[in-house]
């Protein structure tokens, strides 16, 4: 009875419990065999962001979809690189990606809008006032209407993911998310083009889905294991493959229309960038070891497709000698039915 009274002992035995459940507990599946349904696979591949990185983006790019032999990509096109100056658009890049997907019978979910993938996740050109969230607003659905009518006819774009993450005011340097102003951009792409779904993504594990699963015909969520702050460090995520299923059955999202935009495949950055992270350091996130539980995670939640996050990553180390991650990602995809 003493000791069930003793708030000392209960205190250190939570404390001891989180440090567990959080820091040391990995929280990998039980069974990773790595067998995934059907056209389950993709990859988002940033061209800007393997630049970034110090590669090539051309031979970035023939490497994922003749090695990896990836089927399914999801393409950011960022307003920054079609418009660099004021009304001149200029789409040759990301023409090219597509011809030589549509050659190897590839599909394509074309992420436009302002709020795209990878930091500063806002990619306004450098010439537009942001200051001015009027104008941007206005400049944003000139370009919209720009990108769409020029991609349109293209069969191998079978979905439109419009922003990305535009709720979540968490990360970023953008303005607070604004519903009003992409239910606008929805219709207006639905306007342009009826004919492909239009995809709205969230937070995984930071968002409710409620908003986001309304707006969109496809949703799509992130879906992370293991994540840095500054107080705790690293920490893992305890939650359950269950638990997506349930949160998307309670705001009404069919699992059959629910993707995994953005699942966890490359390091989490605590400070500088991926391209001088030391091994040391991003095997404390993402081992190889912690790449397959990831994979094999994202095969027990079973939505209907899961993208992974990190290819000009995995190219980066295997150009830097470490091609395991490229080597284990050639596997699955070569091994998807």
């Amino acid at each position: 009875m003493r000791l069930l009274k003793n708030k000392k002992f209960w205190f250190i035995l939570l404390i001891i419990f989180l440090i567990w459940t959080f820091k040391i507990d990995k929280h990998y599946p039980s069974n990773i065999n790595l067998s995934a349904k059907e056209d389950f696979w993709g990859v988002t591949y940033s061209p800007k962001f393997a630049t970034e990185l110090g590669l090539n983006w051309e031979e970035t790019y023939s490497a994922i979809i003749d090695d990896l032999q990836v089927k399914n990509i999801r393409i950011p096109i960022y307003w920054d690189q079609i418009e660099a100056n004021d009304g001149e658009y200029d789409f040759s890049k990301y023409d090219y990606i597509f011809d030589e997907g549509e050659q190897r019978g590839i599909r394509f979910i074309a992420n436009i809008g302002w709020r795209l993938p990878r930091w500063p996740e806002c990619h306004a050109p450098a010439w537009v006032d942001q200051s001015d969230l009027s104008a941007t607003k206005a400049r944003t659905i000139t370009m919209l209407e720009k990108t769409v009518e020029h991609f349109k006819d293209r069969d191998e774009i079978v979905a439109w993911q419009i922003e990305n993450e535009p709720l979540f005011d968490w990360f970023g340097e953008c303005p607070k998310g604004d519903k009003e102003f992409l239910e606008q951009e929805i219709d207006f792409v639905t306007s342009l083009d009826d004919s492909r779904p239009i995809i709205i993504s969230a937070s995984g594990e930071l968002s409710s889905w409620r908003q986001e699963g309304n707006m969109s015909d496809i949703f799509g969520t992130t879906m992370y294991r293991v994540v840095w702050n500054p107080i705790f460090k690293y920490v893992r995520y305890p939650i359950p493959a269950w638990y997506y299923r349930a949160k998307a059955w309670f705001f009404g999202i069919d699992v059959g229309r629910a993707i995994v935009s953005e699942l966890q495949t490359e390091p989490w950055v605590p400070e500088g960038t991926l391209a001088n992270l030391s091994f040391d350091e991003f095997d404390k996130s993402f081992s190889v070891e912690q790449f397959r539980a990831n994979l094999q995670f994202a095969i027990n939640v079973n939505f209907k497709q899961s993208y992974m996050w990190g290819v000009e990553w995995w190219y980066l180390q295997k150009q830097n000698g470490h091609p395991e991650y490229w080597d284990l990602a050639r596997s699955v995809f070569r091994n998807a039915k």
